[in-house]
């Protein structure tokens, strides 16, 4: 997910010693520190990573840049020609052969959708048409273009076939729609191509979703700020070798009619979010954390908690801002990782 509620801090926070912080304090004197950054996906990658000469770290960074980018070109429903694009337009037809990493992110897609009984679908696509129709022209969707396009959602329609790696979507108007999980499975594709180039160390930052390998030298772990409520950073966390994703609509809104509506919308009913939460998922990867981060948005706090109880290594961090006043509600957050306060809150001392 798009969100800019996920900063990376510029140094890292120390926890102690340990007898590792010794090893990678001997590796920190050949290692430097690189950055690198450019607009995909419409929004922009980030990659932070360290290397023993610029011209090995604009190597990795030069492969890295070249996956999101054949990514894109497959799995973006704006591009034409896309991978997903010419099957969306192959709908109601005989299955067509894809790509692998289609092939891959809708099977995935498909397994979250089973997971959160229909709260992620990436076959919701018709329903996001018409929610962003109704942005454009500032007016609630009409009933029965949603009642029809409803008629088109459900991952049990989408039809794969693993020996011809070929998807059928069997009804005409059909559309795949994976903005919801495409961030995090590059994400996790790019942290492959550098370690494929010997970098282990990194950070890769989609906008928000944020891939992590492992440390930086002489440090327990990328330290990433986490935000309330925009502008107001809470606490961060020291982490490593995972994945974090954060799912809300601080910026991405409409109101109509009197009434707040999110760019979210939940599959099951065809309606976009009304509630206001934000949600960060830490998982062991970012295709896993962003899914998850969407379906908890849209099961809301009680199911959504449930959900991330029953997934091993994964955590969850929810804030309620619909009221006046902000509240929290966490899933295994406090055992997963360090989480380190950046600033006292109001009357403590």
């Amino acid at each position: 997910m798009i969100s800019p509620s996920l900063l990376l801090l510029a140094g890292a926070l120390l926890l102690g010693s340990s007898p590792n912080d010794h090893r990678h304090d001997q590796q920190a004197p050949l290692l430097k520190r690189f950055a690198y950054q450019e607009p995909h996906m419409g929004t922009e990658f980030r990659l932070v990573l360290y290397a023993k000469t610029e011209r090995e770290a604009d190597d990795a960074a030069s492969a890295a840049f070249a996956r999101v980018t054949e990514l894109n070109a497959l799995l973006s429903d704006y591009e034409l020609e896309s991978d997903i694009s010419q099957l969306n337009r192959a709908a109601g037809g005989p299955p067509r052969k894809v790509s692998a990493d289609l092939f891959a992110v809708v099977q995935r897609s498909n397994d979250f959708a089973r997971l959160s009984d229909g709260a992620f679908d990436i076959s919701a696509a018709p329903l996001i048409r018409e929610w962003r129709r109704a942005r454009t022209r500032h007016r609630l969707p009409d009933p029965r273009r949603l009642q029809e396009a409803q008629r088109l959602v459900g991952c049990a329609k989408i039809q794969l076939d693993q020996v011809r790696r070929a998807i059928r979507l069997p009804m005409e108007g059909m559309r795949l729609d994976v903005g919801g999980i495409a961030k995090g499975y590059t994400g996790d594709e790019v942290l492959k191509v550098l370690r494929e180039k010997g970098i282990t160390k990194a950070m890769i930052d989609a906008g928000g979703d944020i891939v992590v390998g492992d440390p930086p030298p002489g440090r327990p772990g990328w330290t990433i700020a986490l935000q309330e409520v925009p502008g107001e950073p809470s606490e961060s966390i020291v982490c490593h070798n995972l994945a974090i994703a954060t799912s809300g609509d601080t910026s991405r809104f409409v109101e109509l009619e009197g009434k707040r509506y999110s760019h979210i919308i939940d599959p099951r009913t065809g309606h976009a979010l009304t509630s206001r939460l934000q949600v960060t998922v830490i998982a062991p990867s970012g295709t896993e954390a962003d899914a998850l981060a969407s379906a908890v948005s849209v099961l809301g706090e009680e199911e959504g908690l449930a959900l991330i109880d029953e997934r091993e290594g994964v955590s969850c961090r929810i804030v309620n801002v619909s009221g006046q006043k902000s509240s929290e509600s966490r899933s295994k957050w406090s055992k997963r990782l360090p989480i380190t306060p950046n600033y006292r809150k109001k009357g403590e001392k």
